[in-house]
């Protein structure tokens, strides 16, 4: 693992003394004519974990695909230290959910954390040296180096969840985003990837992701946006997930958390 005095922009020389924030003023999406998401608000910097929680059909991934660049809103404003986000697209790297992906795709692991270069380099141009470096860089971070030559699909859900990671850290991204990344990973895998995103933040990253187990939520996540197509809290995760909040989010249904 990356020392606590390792920085995630590993070769471009690029050091950060902390403190960079997201900021989301009155986000707002639609598919065609259908309302997703209204007047979402929120801000997080380096160094926090954040969950997206809500109800199937809530907006939980299409705030990312937003932040992600991968749709645009039709009102609101997104920006990263002051600069609109949408012209800071190499800061952050989306992880989409293990059902998204075509696990049969011919290549490599290596192959995949590469692709995290091409923001840089460009998809025909070949690896530099110093693109060598900060991949095989990744994949020591991450522990895939002995799996690097082995095909995606191959993998375990845990690796596989953390093989979209190192690439992720190949493209030296500051801000993570993952769509449901602990769906259908075993208690070990779960407990294995919920440590390695809290040292990724602790070394200065921002880790966003869309969860649905309420009763893990807080011992992975600093903070919590709930939200149902709006925002209903923001804050610490603790303090965003009591029941009047998951009432109004979850509607009748009475939930509890386990802590």
């Amino acid at each position: 693992m990356v020392s606590e005095h390792d920085h995630i922009c590993w070769g471009g020389g690029h050091h950060h003394s902390g403190g960079h924030t997201l900021a989301v003023e009155g986000l707002c999406a639609a598919y065609g004519k259908t309302a997703v998401l209204s007047d979402i608000s929120f801000s997080a910097s380096c160094g926090q974990t954040m969950a997206l929680i809500g109800p199937n059909g809530a907006g939980k991934s299409t705030l990312l695909n937003l932040l992600a660049g991968l749709m645009q809103p039709t009102a609101g404003a997104m920006s990263w230290n002051g600069v609109p986000l949408h012209s800071m697209r190499h800061e952050t790297a989306f992880m989409p959910q293990r059902t998204e992906v075509d696990w049969r795709f011919p290549i490599t692991v290596r192959d995949l954390v590469e692709m995290g270069r091409y923001p840089s380099t460009g998809i025909w141009r070949s690896l530099r040296r110093h693109d060598i470096e900060i991949v095989d860089k990744a994949l020591d971070t991450l522990e895939l180096t002995e799996l690097q030559h082995r095909q995606i699909g191959a993998l375990s859900g845990g690796q596989q969840q953390r093989a979209f990671l190192a690439r992720a850290l190949a493209q030296e991204a500051h801000i993570l985003l993952l769509d449901e990344p602990f769906t259908g990973l075993d208690v070990p895998g779960m407990e294995s990837l919920a440590a390695l995103l809290r040292s990724l933040a602790e070394e200065g990253r921002l880790i966003i992701a869309s969860h649905h187990d309420l009763s893990t939520a807080a011992q992975i996540f600093d903070h919590s946006l709930l939200l149902n197509n709006r925002a209903i809290a923001f804050g610490p995760t603790a303090g965003v997930l009591h029941e009047q909040n998951l009432h109004t989010a979850f509607g009748k249904r009475r939930l509890t958390v386990t802590p």
